[in-house]
């Protein structure tokens, strides 16, 4: 299978000297989802901000399907991936319709309505109902849809998405999730999703990875993550699962 995303001895020095990423080296095949967890500043969105190039590493080398991350122009590398945010980053004097063919517009390309329609039933939103509402006529989970939509709007062969359901209830995440691995299943990209949430990386991904003050502590198939020996992998899952007994 064809490498899409690589991290070749990647490191990141803050300008304070600090090593945000250190010597990392990674490899995300094709149509394949990889999850990065790790704690509060391990390096994990630094490490997918490295693949839109809204960072440049210090050392080593990111590869985009097999080219320098580097000699891509960045706003063309921008526009052809899709990115998923936790507050989706909707424009809110826009309607859903125009929201979702934004990505596509900005590349000369303006999506009719009938494919902005097929967009929006893919993550669950009829286009009837929902294509000339605005972003504050729309609860959390649905704004996170059309934010979804947006993302796959250009077809990208990568998605990128930076914790995209952590604010949402926990009934409307499994919701999201449920309709996200579905949709990928479908769709075959190739995903890096940053999340803090052990049960979703499970659930979502084929590959765990594990970092820690912005080094690499594990890249393993999500099937063999629990089963680990590592001592950190061990300590952050009995974190999490403590965590989720814990009374709210």
């Amino acid at each position: 299978m064809a490498t899409a995303i690589e991290f070749r001895d990647v490191s990141l020095q803050a300008p304070d000297g600090r090593l945000l990423l250190d010597g990392v080296n990674l490899r995300l095949e094709e149509g394949t989802t990889t999850a990065v967890l790790g704690r509060s500043g391990s390096g994990k969105t630094t490490l997918l901000r490295l693949v839109n190039r809204m960072a440049d590493p210090s050392g080593g080398t990111v590869f985009i399907r097999g080219k320098e991350c580097e000699q891509h122009n960045p706003i063309q590398l921008r526009r052809g991936m899709g990115y998923v945010i936790q507050e989706t980053g909707l424009f809110p004097h826009f309607t859903v319709a125009r929201n979702v063919g934004m990505v596509p517009e900005l590349n000369g390309k303006r999506i009719d309505e009938a494919r902005i329609g097929k967009l929006l039933e893919q993550v669950g939103l009829g286009a009837g109902q929902f294509s000339q509402r605005y972003p504050h006529q729309l609860s959390g989970g649905q704004r996170q849809r059309v934010g979804l939509a947006r993302a796959l709007a250009a077809d990208p062969p990568i998605l990128l998405m930076d914790e995209p359901f952590g604010a949402l209830d926990p009934l409307t995440r499994a919701e999201m999730q449920d309709m996200l691995r579905a949709l990928l299943e479908r769709l075959k990209k190739t995903v890096l999703l940053v999340t803090h949430d052990l049960d979703e990386a499970l659930y979502l991904a084929s590959r765990i990875v594990l970092l820690e003050g912005g080094k690499m502590v594990t890249d393993v198939a999500a099937e063999d993550f629990l089963k680990s020996e590592i001592p950190a992998v061990k300590a952050y899952a009995e974190a999490f699962h403590r965590s989720q007994k814990e009374p709210q």
